[in-house]
């Protein structure tokens, strides 16, 4: 109830203000949605929002296995994590949207360097994640499984695995908003196709509908693909306990 006073009260101020400062400048909720319908009619909004899955799924793909396999691997390394830890750190912390331009020069303008860039985002939020889940394993089982005599693949798939598994749904979660929006920003950069190149297209056509209708439209896709992770969380781990610094997302830098 309290969601939906809100969403009314939102709803409200954006009429207001397409009211007050003009169509030209804020296109209406009707406009907006009146274009939407256009836009599904004619079949173009499904045609590049499926552009733009594509590429957001391969990215996170390509992301998120060597994001959950790495600190895996790197539990039984210390050292090398340890001296890993700062350039692993400086990259996360580095903007990946300022290397858009790079990768687009590298892979030019089709899918492969959206993909990348989802990617390098998609990484970095799942290694983070699934380190902290590693560093939060019980010590005190993992050496009781050594002294009964557990192989180190035994350790990994029956003590910390499970241990890690929320976390690594936690990044999941985080990645998911960030790994469209990346390939969007990708798209606005230099792109014939996908929802970044509508909003382009909008902008370059003077057109605030077209702008507003793909941004309601980019909101409801990144809305739908958070709700499918976190649907998918709780059939998978729904034998675990509720979490509530998990399922806030705290649990990621």
């Amino acid at each position: 109830m309290d969601r939906l006073l809100v969403g009314g009260l939102l709803l409200g101020l954006w009429w207001w203000a397409a009211a007050v400062v003009g169509s030209y400048w804020i296109s209406s909720p009707l406009e907006t949605v009146q274009r939407l319908w256009a836009l599904v009619a004619t079949g173009g909004l499904l045609r590049h929002t499926g552009y733009t899955l594509a590429a957001a799924a391969l990215g996170f793909t390509l992301g998120g296995v060597p994001g959950v396999w790495l600190p895996m691997a790197l539990r039984k390394w210390p050292f090398l994590q340890e001296v890993l830890d700062p350039f692993l750190t400086a990259g996360y912390g580095l903007p990946k949207l300022a290397l858009a331009p790079l990768f687009i020069l590298w892979f030019g303008i089709g899918m492969a360097s959206k993909v990348v860039l989802a990617a390098s985002v998609v990484f970095f939020i799942v290694f983070f994640s699934t380190q902290a889940g590693v560093r939060q394993a019980d010590q005190r089982l993992v050496r009781m499984a050594r002294v009964l005599g557990a192989r180190e693949s035994q350790v990994a798939r029956k003590v910390v695995w499970p241990a890690v598994v929320p976390y690594v749904f936690a990044g999941f979660r985080i990645a998911t908003p960030y790994a469209i929006g990346g390939v969007i920003i990708s798209e606005l950069v230099s792109s014939n196709r996908g929802l970044g190149y509508l909003v382009q297209y909008g902008a370059m056509s003077y057109s605030t509908p077209d702008i507003f209708a793909t941004v309601a439209a980019i909101t409801v896709l990144i809305g739908v693909a958070t709700w499918l992770v976190g649907r998918l969380e709780q059939r998978l781990l729904r034998w675990r306990p509720e979490t509530t610094g998990l399922r806030s997302g705290g649990v990621a830098p």
